[in-house]
């Protein structure tokens, strides 16, 4: 069940290109609506489940470095990716192989994620898929929408992001390694999963939806946050 639902959540990413390779780039407030969503779904589920949980099964002094390192671990990983781009130097194909190579990079601690959500007792696994899924399809349109632009052919780019879409399933796979290893490693794992998606919802999803519409992007986000409390009113 773990690895069928976060194959899903990764094929996200190229139902994200095939949007636009069938639709054309979607309209920002749209994208803006979308992310926000995302975004606060993300945060919901960090403060109200995945923190609480990973305090349920370790002390807070583990909790708190644990949630730390999740957070320098993606600050780490979007700084060499800011390295690596050149703003100066043209080119769309490279713009887009960019982008996947930071979609790749997201999408292992994401996988490592859902794993957490499965072995946490109280069921989070689906609805922290549902949440990666979103955000994916975002993520596969930054990746098609240049190389779309450059010229590069339909088959090509669904290639790219079929293949970017099993790195989520590969790191629940690693994911469920971890937690099986060690003590306290469920304690650890969902402490790193709080603060991976702490960084990419406040750092990286909030900014990127508020860019393109301030309006559809509050409402996204408060849409995240009370869809996160009508399901654990019903669940």
């Amino acid at each position: 069940m773990a690895y069928t639902v976060s194959t899903l959540a990764g094929a996200c990413t190229l139902l994200g290109a095939l949007i636009v390779l069938t639709l054309g780039v979607p309209r920002r407030h749209t994208l803006a609506a979308v992310l926000g969503l995302a975004a606060g779904i993300m945060v919901g589920m960090t403060v109200t489940d995945l923190l609480p949980a990973a305090l349920d099964f370790g002390r807070p002094g583990l909790v708190f470095v644990g949630t730390l390192l999740g957070i320098l671990v993606i600050a780490l990983l979007d700084k060499g990716l800011g390295v690596l781009i050149n703003p100066a130097r043209p080119g769309l194909i490279k713009t887009g192989l960019l982008a996947a190579l930071g979609i790749a990079l997201h999408d292992l601690p994401e996988g490592m994620v859902i794993a957490a959500g499965f072995a946490n007792p109280a069921g989070l696994g689906l609805f922290l898929a549902l949440t990666i899924g979103l955000h994916n399809i975002p993520e596969g349109m930054a990746t098609a929408a240049p190389l779309r632009a450059a010229g590069v052919s339909s088959l090509k780019i669904v290639l790219l992001t079929a293949t970017l879409s099993l790195v989520s399933p590969l790191g629940t796979l690693v994911g469920f390694g971890l937690i099986r290893a060690t003590e306290l490693s469920l304690c650890v794992l969902s402490a790193l999963a709080a603060g991976t998606m702490l960084y990419i919802s406040l750092v990286e999803l909030v900014p990127r939806s508020l860019t393109q519409g301030i309006r559809p992007a509050a409402g996204g986000i408060l849409a995240g946050l009370a869809l996160v409390r009508c399901a654990q009113l019903l669940f």
